[in-house]
């Protein structure tokens, strides 16, 4: 065993052997094995940011090589897997604790993409493994055809924590299979097909939820799920119309406002839009509207106040149920509530869930009302796996955590802080065009300038991510042209975690424009 201190990563951490050599050090406690080396630049950079300090005890890495991994990934795994390391420089993770993770030669970063916003409740949560740990020792896997107590406890845990109606449980492993089974269901009910999303939204990646989404990047050229109609997303910041009081939002968009008191003139206009596509693109009646409370994938883009309020009261005119996907936005996430529904003031028909309903389990959950649930019972619907022992042990856990340690208030006082702070940093840089977000779910969006808001190019965008990643912290990326940066840690992230990012973000801005 080992003690994993302090340290940074990639260039920099050769920097500051550099540092420590000169003062004839004979070595520098970086991780795993880290000596002095011949550093790659003549001059460290000044007052490069301490990252803060974290006591783990984690084991020494003898597994594959970096080579070894890279061989196995390009013959064995799929080209996709092969394609996608997110960074030109990879990074090998090999332990996780917390907001923390150690790559394999014991360099630690600090996670403030959670597994794209999957690890709520922190890396290996001792709570929630020890109850994994106590499931697995008592009974690994029955399916659901049998009456066993870790599934009921656990529905009725879920359940208590959504409002009435929506008391009906269907559980999965995935959120692709949740939206997948409410595209299902909403045809069932209403005995209609047509479904709308937002363009620029993203709600899985199986043939039929392929429909659903709205992005390029996350479609092939084949025939997919077809009766989806992508509507024109109310983005108060890139989309035609917005101001500086539209959003839900510790922070607003730099677009000046004009609206009345008590008006949003970008709200009408966007529904204005919403039915201009009921009169030309949709049949007279619909399935069901899909909406992500802020969208994930899509860059964290939020919309005005009151939006969905009306966009539900159109959609059920016309025969259909609203969707609330919260894959990305539940518990606990945006701070405020819960659910990010419940920031919109909004009673969805039904919700899909995963990602950080395991922590990183794989599990998901369609919940939704008695009444709609009794229309699916037309035929025989089986999940193997859907409430094994194991994922509802997890699931339980995870809520009990969530609420034990104040994680909720936590997302909302520690995001509420990083995002009037990057504001800030957005005031000072004039490439990043845009900061927005709820909580821990947070977008900051880069541009060439803020008087176009044309987007920084993925190249240009890439150079800042992997200088980040370099000063030791993971950050995520989205957006419809790859310009946002998407910051959705695990929920126990600190305030002090959050300067030592906000201080590498801002090197990493001053790094590329000196570049450029």
């Amino acid at each position: 065993m080992h003690k994993v201190g302090s340290c940074v990563s990639g260039r920099y951490a050769g920097l500051l052997r550099q540092s420590c050599c000169s003062l004839g050090l004979a070595r520098f406690h970086l991780g795993i094995g880290a000596v002095c080396q011949k550093p790659a630049f003549k001059q460290p950079p000044a007052e490069l940011p301490m990252m803060p300090p974290c006591d783990f005890q984690g084991e020494k890495y003898k597994g594959l090589s970096k080579e070894g991994m890279m061989k196995i990934r390009k013959e064995h795994c799929n080209p996709v897997t092969m394609n996608i390391t997110y960074y030109e420089r990879p990074i090998y993770i090999y332990h996780g604790y917390k907001q923390w993770l150690w790559d394999v030669d014991g360099r630690r970063y600090l996670d403030l993409f959670a597994g794209v916003a999957t690890v709520s409740v922190g890396h290996c949560n001792p709570k929630v493994t020890a109850a994994a740990e106590k499931q697995l020792k008592r009974l690994w896997h029955t399916t659901n055809i049998y009456v066993h107590p870790t599934l009921h406890e656990y529905c009725e845990k879920l359940a208590s924590n959504l409002p009435d109606p929506l008391k009906v449980i269907y559980l999965t492993n995935s959120g692709t299979e949740a939206n997948d089974l409410a595209m299902l269901m909403a045809r069932l009910y209403t005995g209609n097909y047509e479904i709308i999303t937002f363009r620029g939204s993203y709600h899985g990646g199986s043939q039929q939820t392929m429909g659903l989404t709205s992005n390029s990047s996350y479609k092939y050229p084949i025939a997919t799920s077809s009766g989806c109609t992508h509507v024109m997303c109310p983005d108060v910041f890139r989309g035609l119309w917005g101001g500086s009081h539209c959003r839900d939002s510790p922070v607003q968009t730099i677009r000046e406002c004009n609206c009345a008191p008590g008006q949003c003139m970008a709200k009408d206009q966007y529904i204005g839009q919403l039915n201009e596509a009921f009169a030309t693109s949709l049949p007279s009646r619909i399935a069901a509207f899909f909406a992500e409370p802020i969208q994930g994938m899509g860059g964290a883009t939020q919309y005005p106040k009151n939006y969905l309020k009306e966009a539900y009261k159109l959609v059920r005119e016309r025969g259909g149920i609203c969707i609330a996907d919260e894959v990305q936005t539940g518990f606990g996430r945006t701070g405020t509530h819960f659910w990010g529904f419940q920031g919109h003031e909004v009673m969805p028909d039904m919700v899909t869930m995963a990602k950080g309903i395991g922590n990183g389990f794989p599990m998901g959950a369609v919940v939704t009302t008695p009444e709609i649930a009794a229309s699916f019972g037309k035929a025989f619907h089986f999940n193997t796996f859907g409430g094994s022992p194991i994922a509802c042990a997890v699931g339980s856990s995870v809520i009990d955590t969530i609420k034990e340690e104040g994680l909720q208030q936590n997302s909302h006082d520690v995001g509420t802080y990083m995002l009037t702070e990057l504001a800030k940093l957005r005031n000072k840089h004039e490439i990043i065009g845009d900061v927005r977000g709820k909580g821990l779910q947070i977008g900051v969006e880069m541009v060439k300038d803020k008087a176009t808001r044309a987007p920084l190019s993925p190249q240009a965008a890439n150079e800042i991510f992997e200088d980040v990643k370099d000063m030791g912290v993971l950050i995520g990326k989205g957006g419809v042209y790859k310009q946002v940066f998407r910051i959705q840690p695990p929920m126990c992230i600190t305030r002090e975690d959050a300067d030592f990012f906000l201080a590498v973000f801002d090197r990493a801005i001053k790094n590329y424009m000196d570049r450029h």
